[in-house]
């Protein structure tokens, strides 16, 4: 009997492998081996055999290489093609792959394709039992499938036990990647994919990079404001306070949405998920969207009017007042600390 298989889809660019693959793996070592199963990655592009021990030492048993002149730059039909293929010839127990920009167009495809259940977004994944409340069916090691639904006011547990793979779609940050172990060894699996003509229906002419303007995931100090800054104009507090801790700046969707900031600083649901040693929400009101971006930063410093926000109920530290006046104060009282005059 064949030893059950847990996927994660190796998102490359380049031969640069993103980050959120790396998490997936870590997440993937998890539920393999809960599962007793092993864990495979499988990667797709032109030339990608030498991402083979990288992605082993990041703890995949497996690795399935795809390498066609033609897969150098993603488009939908052929990768969806060439992983269709593979899932319905070697029928892996669980899908993972990451909630980027890629994942969310390939993964609804494939799943499509497969005629199986899918997840988007999910928060966490976990192996549990479960027993359909009608048939009251019982089935064993199924994919908990864990992710904030109806605008983030619940967290739903959504499962698929009667199709495989289970899939789902992971948002980038939310899932610790494992130490790398470069004395780690697992299985290369090349394999040639079987493409015509009419996979190439679309083509890539011209592709351009644009960076962000910033990176909140590697940030250690974020200074966040929410709706409550109240301005863009007041929103230079938030800006100042920042500068002044070496710290980089957060926002809310409200403080997005009206404005105050682009939305590369956007943390939450809908932004990017962070986990800074400290993190300052200012004029937060803490909703669930939210709080799923940060709530796992090491310290957090809540700033609000409302000394019933919910963003108190998981602040390490809160401060009930006006942050037009306490933010000037903080500047003042660290730069005198720190012994600096600058304004």
């Amino acid at each position: 009997m064949m030893k059950k298989e847990v996927w994660i889809y190796a998102q490359q660019d380049k031969n640069n492998i993103a980050e959120i693959s790396f998490e997936l793996l870590g997440k993937g070592r998890e539920l393999a081996n809960k599962l007793g199963a092993l864990l495979a990655a499988v990667v797709i592009g032109k030339n990608v055999r030498e991402l083979a021990p990288t992605l082993t030492a990041y703890g995949a048993d497996k690795v399935y290489l795809v390498q066609h002149e033609h897969l150098d730059l993603y488009t939908t039909l052929p990768y969806t093609r060439v992983l269709v293929d593979l899932i319905s010839r070697f029928r892996p127990e669980i899908f993972l792959l990451g909630a980027t920009a890629l994942g969310r167009d390939l993964a609804p495809r494939i799943a499509s394709h497969l005629k199986v259940g899918i997840t988007a977004d999910c928060t966490e994944l976990a192996i549990d039992n479960y027993t359909d409340p009608l048939s009251k069916k019982k089935y064993t090691d199924i994919l908990m499938q864990i992710r904030p639904a109806f605008g983030g006011n619940i967290i739903a547990t959504i499962v698929n036990p009667d199709t495989r793979p289970q899939m789902a779609t992971v948002r980038e940050g939310v899932m610790k990647m494992l130490p790398p172990d470069a004395g780690r060894r697992g299985e290369v699996i090349n394999l040639e994919p079987e493409l015509d003509k009419e996979d190439y229906k679309v083509q890539v002419v011209e592709s351009k990079e644009i960076e962000k303007s910033v990176n909140l995931k590697t940030a250690g100090i974020i200074v966040a404001g929410g709706a409550g800054v109240g301005s863009k104009d007041n929103f230079q507090l938030i800006i100042k306070l920042a500068s002044c801790l070496g710290a980089t700046v957060g926002a809310s969707r409200a403080a997005v949405d009206g404005g105050f900031i682009h939305h590369d600083h956007q943390v939450g649901q809908t932004g990017t998920t962070v986990r800074p040693r400290l993190y300052i929400a200012c004029g937060i009101s803490g909703a669930v969207q939210h709080r799923s971006g940060m709530s796992e930063s090491k310290k957090i410093i809540a700033i609000n009017s409302d000394p019933e926000a919910p963003i108190f109920e998981i602040a390490h530290y809160g401060i009930v007042g006006d942050l037009k006046e306490v933010i000037p104060k903080m500047i003042t009282t660290y730069r005198q600390k720190s012994g600096g005059e600058q304004k």
